[in-house]
């Protein structure tokens, strides 16, 4: 498991570099979420299970990029891993 804080995100570009050094995305990462979706499923090895601190800050603060990352974790559980899981504290 990994522990993402996103408690201190102010916007979707910080969210993009938070995710990209914790995930360890490469150095030519998009930093948008069609980037992220490709990132996920074959550019790194995705942890089996993700758990987010601070979510509801992030949601408060950074709404469109967390129902992005939200929507994401789900397609990449519902087509790609089904044993995958992210935790949302």
């Amino acid at each position: 498991m990994i522990t993402i804080d996103v408690s201190e995100v102010i916007d979707e570009r910080a969210l993009h570099l938070l995710l990209m050094g914790e995930l360890g995305f490469p150095a030519f990462y998009g930093m948008n979420w069609d980037a992220f979706w490709d990132a996920i499923t074959g550019l790194v090895c995705t942890p089996e299970h993700v758990r987010f601190l601070g979510w509801d800050q992030l949601a408060a603060g950074v709404p469109r990029g967390a129902a992005m990352l939200r929507r994401a974790l789900d397609d990449y559980q519902a087509t790609s891993r089904p044993e995958f899981v992210a935790e949302y504290a």
